[in-house]
């Protein structure tokens, strides 16, 4: 008989690969999505779905045991919001819910958990790189929510977990990365100021396939992911002008041009109610110098081997993007 398992998030970017893997590896798949989440590109997928109601525990654990799952792949979260409040609704209460709901059911397995690494912070020179023993220092309210999230399962006696970081998720799907690959196929190419930058990135089938792993590998661990290669800050437009057979007009926009952007983004965002993709504490991120992480410890205890690197991650991306028309 096939085990269970939960995939919240199921219907954003990162949620439809990682009910591909999770049917690939042979998993019954209950999605959980809202009632206004848009489906249509699920219909064809053997999943049924869950209306889960992260904001009551009790709720949850009667839908965890009435409908028998084994195991839960938490990956709803918000990454853009407008206050440090709403980042710890979603990214923090609700986890703890589903958790406490997790242990109370008594049937959970494995709990696995998709937060960041914005959790651990960047380094502060391009020099060394991140791992797990690494103090935990982030510099957004979103990586904050997210470090209180891990703090807070770490704390639930009888909750079996893994803690999966992922660095920069790109792929087929993602509406972020499509906004700097938009700029690139129209020949702009934007930097803020001059600087080094080293980067990480894992493509979204790697991430998908380590969370997969993770319900059956480690133990009340935390684990950063990335496809276990450094970049430097341009490498990304080179590989895509590369795949596309372009040039593009290179630009430095200075510091403090770029957050009188990000403020007038912010002031809309409060007009609209709509939060924006970028911000002035976005740019701590945007801006740090090192975000290099090692993956030797996902490697030894999960089984984690990336298949994608950034070129060949980039050129299937780049495929689906044209023939769906998103580029």
């Amino acid at each position: 008989m096939k085990q269970r398992v939960l995939i919240t998030g199921a219907s954003g970017f990162v949620g439809f690969h990682l009910i591909e893997a999770a049917l690939k590896a042979g998993y019954e798949v209950y999605a959980a999505v809202r009632k206004s989440s848009k489906v249509n590109h699920l219909k064809d997928l053997d999943i049924q779905y869950a209306y889960t109601n992260f904001n009551s525990v009790e709720a949850l654990q009667e839908e965890i045991e009435q409908n028998k799952y084994d195991h839960i792949i938490h990956a709803a979260g918000v990454t853009k919001a407008n206050s440090a409040s709403e980042y710890d609704a979603v990214n923090t209460t609700y986890t703890v819910n589903l958790a406490k709901a997790a242990v109370a059911s008594k049937r959970i397995q494995k709990f696995v958990f998709v937060s960041s690494l914005a959790a651990v912070g960047p380094l502060p020179s391009i020099e060394g790189c991140l791992n797990e023993e690494s103090t935990q220092a982030p510099v957004t309210a979103y990586g904050q929510s997210k470090k209180r999230a891990e703090e807070a399962l770490k704390n639930i006696e009888g909750l079996n977990y893994v803690i999966l970081r992922p660095t920069a998720v790109y792929g087929p799907r993602d509406k972020d990365i499509l906004i700097v690959l938009k700029q690139f196929a129209n020949r702009f190419e934007p930097y803020i100021a001059k600087m080094d930058q080293h980067l990480s990135f894992i493509y979204v089938k790697d991430l998908a396939q380590a969370c997969v792993l993770g319900l059956s590998h480690g133990q009340r661990e935390a684990y950063l992911l990335s496809d276990g290669k450094r970049y430097d800050r341009y490498e990304m437009a080179n590989i895509t002008k590369r795949l596309l057979n372009i040039s593009t007009f290179r630009i430095h926009l200075p510091l403090p041009v770029v957050k009188v952007i990000a403020q007038m983004a912010e002031s809309v965002s409060r007009v609209t109610k709509k939060a924006s993709a970028l911000n002035v504490e976005k740019l701590n991120e945007l801006t740090a110098a090192n975000w290099i992480c090692s993956i030797d410890k996902a490697r030894q205890e999960l089984e984690f081997s990336p298949k994608y690197d950034l070129e060949k991650g980039l050129e299937e991306t780049l495929t689906w993007y044209k023939a769906n028309k998103w580029l």
